[in-house]
């Protein structure tokens, strides 16, 4: 363990360019904690949210964002026996990641498969249970029925792909871009769709022979939610993710009630706070599906620690597929 390590600092609410990159010192463990020398930090839409105070958790400046890294053990408090120094973890929290070093709670790190290296474990862990928790936990998807997922190019969005396809289900993406759709292809999706489309609610529902899709999984938001239930089925499930548009919906409670759809919050981090046993279904079932390699993450962009303001930036600019890591070269 070095006595001072760099890390991203956010220093205002004003997003990527409030980005600086310090020196800190390393500060003792206490009861419960492991500090991860981090070899790479997966970026996601919340990170980018927080610099601008939009999240549902508003840290107050100067903090460290991150809620994802991989890496190895270096220090262990005296009270903690389930890891030890050498192996290798991932690890998410409320903040953090973007350094370094990061000291975590022992009950926030599981160890690093085999199956996925120090990068694809550094993203894979809030996509894969963003998508189990909403696809299994929240929505009961079934083998045979139909899904729609907006925004599939994302992090979560093509995890929630590829979590689709592995339950059997009938998959039709989003994607802007040629570059974007082809990705959702690959990833697994049986249709991949222009969200800006004109037609789009019309052509879902031409792919379900008229019946609409059975899911909407929907971490976007604004204008397209309100077009997706045009295509969704009777007694569907409309699952809120989130809002990468930057824009909440209004739904209209008429049009819930005339197709009998349900619409159904998704929080993958606090349902399972909340939840003991919920908990424990969850983490058994991505351990499960993190030592299969399953929802393998996409990366996009590798960027350094010194140009973690960029990357915030690619998320800000909409240009990532799948996801962005930020790996730990040794500035000096």
């Amino acid at each position: 363990m070095t006595a001072t390590y760099h890390a991203a600092l956010c220093t205002a609410l004003t997003g990527p360019s409030s980005i600086e990159i310090v020196k800190r010192k390393a500060e003792p463990l206490k009861a419960g904690e492991i500090r991860i020398q981090v070899h790479a930090a997966g970026l996601n839409f919340p990170d980018l949210l927080m610099t601008q105070g939009k999240y549902q958790f508003r840290p107050d400046p100067p903090f460290v964002p991150g809620l994802e890294a991989a890496g190895e053990v270096i220090e262990v408090a005296p009270d903690v026996d389930s890891f030890k120094p050498g192996d290798r973890v991932m690890a998410g929290g409320k903040g953090g990641a973007l350094a370094e070093q990061w000291i975590v709670n022992k009950a926030a790190i599981s160890p690093l498969p085999l199956a996925l290296s120090f990068a694809e474990g550094a993203c894979w862990q809030t996509g894969a249970s963003t998508a189990w928790h909403a696809l299994v936990e929240r929505g009961h998807l079934q083998a045979g029925e139909s899904i729609l997922v907006l925004g599939a190019s994302g992090g979560v969005g093509m995890a929630a792909v590829k979590m689709a396809r592995d339950i059997g289900a009938i998959v039709i993406g989003t994607g802007s871009s040629d570059a974007k759709r082809q990705a959702i292809e690959e990833a697994g999706a049986d249709h991949v769709l222009d969200p800006a489309d004109e037609d789009l609610a019309a052509k879902i529902k031409a792919l379900t022979d008229g019946k609409g899709v059975d899911v909407i999984y929907d971490p976007v938001g604004g204008d397209l939610a309100l077009i997706a239930t045009r295509a969704i089925a009777w007694n569907g499930r409309y699952l809120i993710v989130g809002f990468a548009s930057g824009k909440i919906p209004a739904f209209p409670a008429n049009h819930a009630l005339i197709k009998t759809y349900s619409l159904i919050g998704v929080r993958a981090g606090e349902g399972p706070r909340r939840d003991p046993e919920l908990a424990k279904r969850q983490s058994a079932a991505l351990k499960e599906l993190a030592a299969q390699g399953a929802m393998r993450p996409h990366i996009s962009h590798r960027v350094t620690l010194a140009d973690t303001a960029k990357a915030l930036t690619v998320l800000e600019r909409r240009e990532a597929i799948g996801r962005v890591v930020v790996e730990m070269i040794p500035i000096t």
